[in-house]
């Protein structure tokens, strides 16, 4: 009964209230270690998972790096041979959109007065990508690089000033057309203001700043209707999405000049035409259809006025793009930072000798042999403007741009062109027309 008693009732006091408290501090030590425990896996967990997010986005940059059309040894090998110049006080340039029309000719000017040249183009699909394909093998076989990416990378941008210190930048690379603007107005903001602001970010960052000479167009003259245009003529009412990108242009490469010390040089170009150029204009599309026998549609403007533009043969333009370059100063600024005023200069580069577009048709008829199928239809609310006419004087000063072929010499060098490069060979209907355009000609 007392073993009992004793182990019912002990005798020792405050046992059992030890004997919980001790229960309750071993759950409690094994919970708090359990706790630990798992913080410590948790912090496990963490660090595992942002290694592997660190991991991850290395993995990605460098795929990215790899997998970039640019970059590498052999790549800045090519590009530093490109860039060299060939002769005593020659310049190093870096020109976008050097696979385009007028991008192309005065690639192979530069190059072939002893200048490094560096080509830069995205080769978009505006028209057809074969012709640049074929410009970038012309300029190839003339020693002449062209990287293939877009001046809105900026990092692209950096690598090519890390690589070469150019003294000029020529930027041509532009979304250009009138008409497309209506179909694609976000492809004009990304390439003729974002992409500009991006290279000129590059430009006041490189060290040494580059000179820069760009082009922009005779379009900012808008709704000008005084004539000759001139470069102090009001350029505040475009016609187009195009025309207001380009004066917009002005505007920002006026404020890089003046923050920054960048030496600028804008070109408004004025309706360029010759060989290797854009098949979206219009002497280049008229040539196509007339040859293929389809018809070809030319517009007029109020009260039945026949449309005029100083058009301008390419090697002149090329002249005037040259002698820019020639006599644009040193930028005067150093790590984004302006040191003294720098130069800035506006030309018009035209032909000051308008012609009617019915004229335009004449004379490719004329060479094509073969007689147009015409459609007059009145212009429509697209963009375009009735007439353009250059004012030079300016230029003339300046540069000693002094254009010196007419429409007849150069068209008849575009068709030569045109039918070598193409490969025309006469249908029996076209011979007919042929026939046809010459008895005509005769009876004249």
């Amino acid at each position: 009964m007392r073993m009992m008693e004793d182990e019912l009732f002990p005798s020792t006091p405050g046992k059992v209230k030890i004997e919980r408290a001790h229960t309750i501090n071993r759950q409690f030590h094994k919970c708090f270690a359990s706790t630990s425990t798992m913080f410590l896996w948790a912090l496990f967990l963490i660090a595992l998972t942002a290694s592997y997010l660190s991991f991850q986005s290395f993995v990605d940059t460098s795929s990215g790096y790899f997998n970039a059309s640019w970059g590498g040894m052999h790549w800045e090998k090519q590009i530093r041979a490109s860039a060299t110049p060939r002769r005593p006080g020659g310049m190093s340039v870096l020109l976008t959109g050097a696979a385009g029309f007028v991008g192309t000719h005065v690639s192979l000017a530069l190059h072939k007065r002893g200048d490094g040249v560096v080509g830069l183009d995205n080769f978009n699909n505006y028209y057809d990508p074969s012709l640049k394909k074929a410009r970038k093998a012309l300029l190839a076989s003339h020693s002449v690089f062209v990287v293939e990416g877009d001046i809105n990378d900026a990092r692209l941008l950096a690598k090519l000033f890390d690589v070469v210190p150019f003294t000029h930048v020529m930027h041509l690379a532009a979304q250009a057309g009138v008409r497309y603007a209506i179909e694609n107005p976000a492809s004009y903001v990304h390439s003729n203001i974002a992409g500009l602001v991006t290279l000129l970010e590059a430009c006041k960052s490189a060290d040494p700043q580059p000179a820069i000479v760009w082009a922009s167009s005779s379009s900012v003259y808008g709704l000008n209707e005084k004539v000759p245009f001139s470069e102090l003529d009001r350029t505040d009412r475009p016609a187009s999405l195009y025309a207001a990108t380009k004066k917009a242009g002005e505007e920002i490469t006026h404020t890089y000049n003046h923050i920054y010390g960048l030496s600028i040089t804008g070109l408004r170009f004025f309706t360029v035409y010759g060989p290797w150029g854009r098949p979206d204009m219009a002497y280049f599309s008229f040539t196509r259809n007339i040859l293929q026998g389809k018809p070809i549609t030319v517009y007029r403007g109020k009260n039945h006025v026949d449309l005029a533009r100083d058009f301008t043969f390419i090697d002149d333009i090329v002249k005037g793009c040259i002698a820019s370059l020639d006599t644009a100063e040193k930028s005067t600024g150093s790590g984004g930072r302006k040191r003294g005023p720098a130069q800035y200069r506006i030309f018009n580069l035209g032909n000051t000798s308008p012609v009617t577009v019915p004229t335009l048709v004449r004379i490719l008829e004329s060479n094509l042999k073969v007689k147009a199928k015409i459609n007059v239809v009145d212009m429509p609310g697209n963009g375009d403007v009735p007439f353009t006419h250059a004012n030079i004087s300016f230029a003339r000063a300046e540069l000693g741009y002094m254009p010196t072929t007419n429409l007849e010499s150069g068209l008849k060098k575009f068709v030569r062109w045109y039918l070598s490069y193409y490969g025309y060979s006469p249908r029996s209907g076209d011979i007919a027309l042929a026939a046809e355009a010459g008895e005509e000609a005769k009876a004249s």
